[in-house]
């Protein structure tokens, strides 16, 4: 089992239909959709740094930064995402799925815990990482069109929860 620095953020929903994100550690970033590519999201922060963040298929994320260097992350539910090989877990304390998380934790359900199955990939070619979108979007494909067509799960806080297709929709958990 892996012990994670854990750090706390929630989101705030702007008028532009942006979103601003506050960190625990002080860090800030400015996030919004890509137009055209609802599974890509582009951020800068307050400390000079920029790029996207795309969903990929089995709930990996992938952090590409302006300079092109990319990290990736894993979105493990409960509002909770693991980056690079677990040294830091980051928690959505202003969706109902971290704030249920932080509880489930602190009463100490072992199936909170970190383990090596929820570690994402260090590094990926890109033919895994086309097979990983197309998957995404055969899941959402398959989510759209059985439960009336809104696209979101079924309470398990997961990155597609929000997620409707409507390119000014915005979810309180996207992209970790």
């Amino acid at each position: 089992m892996i012990r994670p620095q854990e750090i706390g953020y929630a989101d705030e929903l702007l008028a532009d239909g942006t979103v601003h994100r506050r960190y625990e550690d002080g860090l800030e970033e400015w996030r919004s959709r890509t137009p055209g590519r609802p599974q890509v999201v582009r951020w800068h922060d307050n400390r000079g740094a920029s790029g996207t963040d795309e969903l990929l298929g089995n709930r990996v994320i992938k952090r590409t930064l302006a300079d092109g260097t990319a990290t990736y992350a894993r979105d493990i539910g409960y509002g909770r995402t693991v980056w690079a090989r677990g040294e830091k877990v980051t928690v959505n304390r202003s969706s109902f799925g971290g704030r249920m998380g932080v509880l489930l934790a602190g009463l100490g359900v072992a199936a909170l815990a970190i383990t090596a199955a929820h570690l994402p990939p260090l590094n990926m070619t890109p033919e895994e990482e086309e097979a990983l979108r197309r998957q995404q979007e055969q899941s959402q494909a398959s989510s759209s069109g059985g439960d009336g067509g809104d696209g979101a799960s079924s309470g398990d806080d997961s990155w597609e929860a929000g997620w409707d297709g409507d390119e000014d929709a915005w979810s309180d958990d996207d992209f970790g």
